[in-house]
């Protein structure tokens, strides 16, 4: 006899959990419950049968899996929050009776919870822990920027604002700044550490309003987890180039608006010797051994060692020609291809191959920041690139250089360009020699890769459109490409412009022998009236019939089905539900996206001629 199924026992009402029947199980509050989900990265699911998920009813709710609820049952943080409710409730019992030494003792005694077990269980490999800090890098942007506010203290101002600073100290430092954007939302950054590309976006630095319908609970939950693994972070990387953590702040410059340049890089001294543990006594053939007399062996052998310095000095000392022909590739040739050549590279060859950009870009240059600039965006792009910069007092102090500076050869400004009555000789003398260029030209340069000619980015002139550098697809449309091909067709559609008055005439009886012939080839009996119309515009009867075999030969065209189309049909027919809808979505994507090509390179063209005309007019 077989196992008896009880409804509700087995199946998807087994492996699944709805949130309500999730938070009697742990016993805690809804607020906790997404808390801990939160920290646990454990999000509701799907099932395929909601109903069957559900017991049969078919209520909206959140599922959760049932292995999801059992591991966050055994969670040390779920234990913290628990004592942090009857620490609340025997805290305000306190208050409430006036026993005011009582309450201080609980105060003192408040239980807290740490998150450094998270980090670890979420991300095994320090790799990992670089890959997924692209959000917690936006996100300790944004609260660094935000006014503080009964929901949000200063102290975790304060404390974001210290991480981005970090952040930003060690990306100048190591070079590690690959691209930015200028967006609306903000400015974009990327770079390159550890091998894994980090992109995150700063915003501009304007008064930020947290919205009414936002939730800052759970922000604030990502936040308190996103500082812990910044931190782990953040130490391993200055730690590995040799600097101390964390940088030191000069209060005095911070004060003073200084920013970044309130932080000093130091090299991190030399570590002091582990603690030696306690002796333990193990039993090996039958004797105590413990580990105080382990470290008197090593001494000892250590010591011996001493004496035998001469014969070690008459030992052949390895070669090391040897070594490093057994770290170099020796490329074998193929069995089946003896004319083919191996590219393979050693650890030895991929260190001295060419970066895709170049981290010394703005080296030979020092750059002086106008008082409408952003100083700390462009002091962290120009220093992340090898430059050096200056700033007036107005936007901070700390600054290297000043404005009157002979070495000064680039200056960013964003302001029209004025004409200065009053100008002395040696102010002219300066400003001949030095380059006013908009703040565009720093974004642009980076993401090209190379220095860009000036003059397009002078002062006061219209900016060249400022395109995303970040993996745009294939075909994408790009209004700097194909300006030969451009001009071309401006120079055809002004050709067409002149001797279009000329032929309007013979074009508009075209079109009326073109439309005449297709209703002619669709209806056989409006044949006839389409006869003398051709006649009534002065069009030969040859020339009627031709259009009339062509319009007929264009109908049988369009009313039978290519064969591509049907072989395409056939093959989607064999397809799954699943991959055909996929398909679709991916042919209404590519259509949607080259619709919006056409159109942008159609305006494009509209833009020139008109422009082309107004300047033929003037």
């Amino acid at each position: 006899m077989g196992k008896i199924k009880v409804k509700g026992k087995a199946g998807a009402a087994k492996a699944y959990v709805t949130r309500s029947s999730a938070v009697k199980r742990l016993q805690c509050s809804l607020a906790d419950f997404r808390r801990l989900c939160i920290l646990k990265g454990i999000f509701p699911r799907e099932p395929k049968n909601k109903k069957k998920a559900n017991k049969g009813s078919t209520a909206p709710t959140s599922f959760y899996y049932a292995k999801d609820i059992a591991y966050l049952a055994h969670e040390p943080v779920l234990k913290k929050l628990r004592e942090h409710k009857a620490f609340a409730k025997k805290l305000s019992r306190a208050l409430g009776r006036g026993e005011w030494s009582s309450a201080k003792s609980l105060e003192d005694n408040k239980p807290s919870y740490r998150l450094d077990h998270i980090i670890k269980e979420r991300y095994p490999t320090f790799v990992d822990a670089v890959r997924d800090i692209d959000d917690a890098l936006s996100m300790i942007f944004l609260f660094a920027s935000l006014p503080s506010n009964p929901r949000i203290p200063p102290a975790l101002i304060e404390n974001c604002a210290r991480l981005a600073a970090e952040w930003q100290l060690y990306t100048m430092h190591s070079r590690s700044l690959r691209k930015t954007f200028l967006s609306i939302k903000g400015i974009y950054y990327q770079a390159e550490v550890m091998d894994q590309t980090v992109t995150w976006l700063v915003p501009y630095q304007f008064t930020q309003n947290i919205p009414t319908d936002v939730d800052v609970r759970v922000m604030l939950t990502f936040l308190e987890l996103y500082q812990t693994l910044l931190g782990f972070v953040f130490f391993k990387l200055y730690t590995d180039v040799g600097l101390a953590y964390p940088p030191p702040l000069d209060t005095k410059k911070d004060e003073g608006g200084a920013g970044v340049g309130a932080y000093s890089l130091q090299e991190a001294t030399t570590a002091a010797a582990p603690p030696i543990a306690a002796s333990k006594t193990v039993e090996v053939d039958g004797k105590k051994v413990s580990s105080k007399d382990v470290r008197h062996t090593i001494k000892s052998i250590a010591t011996s060692s001493a004496t035998v310095d001469d014969l070690d000095a008459t030992m052949a000392e390895p070669d090391s020609s040897l070594a490093d022909v057994d770290e170099d590739f020796v490329a074998q040739p193929s069995t089946s291809d003896p004319n083919a050549t191996t590219d393979l590279h050693t650890l030895k060859s991929l260190t001295t191959l060419p970066q895709s950009i170049s981290t010394n870009l703005f080296a030979p240059y020092t750059f002086w920041l106008s008082r409408e600039t952003s100083r700390p965006v462009f002091e962290f792009i120009v220093r992340s690139f090898g430059g050096r910069i200056g700033w007036p007092a107005s936007s901070g102090s700390g600054s290297p250089i000043e404005e009157d500076d002979d070495a000064i050869t680039h200056v960013i400004i964003d302001r029209p360009l004025l004409e200065k009555s009053n100008e002395s000789a040696l102010e002219r003398e300066r400003r001949l020699g030095r380059k006013y260029i908009q703040p565009q030209w720093v974004a642009d340069c980076i993401n090209a890769g190379r220095i860009l000619l000036e003059e397009t980015y002078s002062q006061g002139k219209t900016l060249p459109p400022h395109l995303s550098p970040f993996g745009e697809y294939e075909g994408a449309y790009d209004p700097t490409a194909a300006t030969a091909a451009d001009d071309a067709a401006m120079a055809e559609a002004e050709e067409e412009s002149e001797v279009e008055e000329e032929v309007r005439n013979d074009t508009e009886a075209e079109i009326a022998l073109q439309a005449a012939a297709a209703v002619a080839a669709e209806d056989p009996a409006a044949l006839r009236a389409a006869e003398l119309a051709a006649e009534a515009a002065g069009i030969d009867y040859g020339t009627f019939e031709k259009e009339v075999a062509k319009s007929q030969k264009n109908a049988k065209k369009r009313s039978a089905p290519a064969e591509p189309d049907a072989e395409k049909d056939m093959n989607k027919m064999m397809m799954s539900n699943k991959k055909r809808k996929l398909y679709e979505r991916m042919k209404h994507g590519e259509k949607k996206r080259a619709t919006e090509r056409s159109d942008l390179e159609t305006k494009k063209h509209t833009l020139a001629r008109e422009k082309k005309r107004q300047d033929r007019k003037a």
